[in-house]
């Protein structure tokens, strides 16, 4: 059965560029990002570790750790992020974990059970490892996208979407269609009017349904 939002994310232990790690333990008290790729010294992968490593600064700011998964060695990993790293102009601050064994890959329901490597594979023989998934302090899934192999992820949304998922966490709040930060929220209607206003202030009733209101600053 495919993994879905709330559930728990698979907990794991792998060897990664940043030493041996496992994954709860890693997340810590924090937001996370697991981001998977099917091949080292590929050109599309290359692309987007290199958006990760310069974004890593902004993750940070929302107390967010970002993970990359490949399914080759630590030893091809290391290797790959000097590619990484000229691309980008900036060090890939971030672990990638070995999945040579598919053991993450597996879990994570992005292969099938019976996948395995063969000799002299190719990215196609692992295609379908090319998932985000955001993870959230109690360890649950928020969110996750999937992309093609021909299709470069936009870590822009990426971060966009983090953003939309630490403001309606917990709370009665959702993000409307092409949300940024600092941009009107929906209110839930598990609210009335009347509780509605006295949590969030002022309502902007565009419909019964649809209210919207300031997006709460954050603590």
């Amino acid at each position: 059965m495919s993994l879905r939002i709330n559930d728990v994310a698979p907990n794991f232990t792998a060897d990664s560029t940043a030493g041996k790690i496992t994954f709860h333990d890693w997340i810590g008290d924090g937001y996370a990002i697991l981001f998977s790729h099917p091949k080292d010294f590929t050109p599309v992968c290359t692309t987007e570790f290199g958006a990760v490593a310069r974004l890593v600064p902004e993750f940070s700011k929302r107390n967010t750790k970002v993970m990359g998964i490949s399914v080759d060695n630590v030893d091809d990993h290391t290797k790959w992020k000097r590619d990484i790293e000229a691309f980008a102009g900036t060090q890939a601050d971030f672990p990638i974990i070995d999945d040579t064994s598919l053991t993450v890959a597996k879990l994570y329901n992005m292969l099938p059970a019976e996948a395995y490597l063969p000799d002299g594979r190719t990215p196609a023989d692992s295609a379908t490892v090319r998932t985000v998934f955001i993870i959230g302090p109690d360890k649950k899934i928020r969110l996750t996208m999937t992309y093609p192999m021909s299709v470069g992820r936009n870590f822009a949304e990426i971060l966009r979407a983090l953003d939309a998922v630490q403001a309606t966490d917990g709370v009665p709040l959702a993000t409307p269609a092409d949300w940024v930060p600092g941009q009107d929220v929906i209110v839930a209607l598990s609210l009335d009017n009347e509780a509605a206003q006295a949590k969030y202030g002022a309502l902007d009733i565009k419909l019964p349904y649809l209210r919207f209101a300031k997006a709460p600053a954050k603590a």
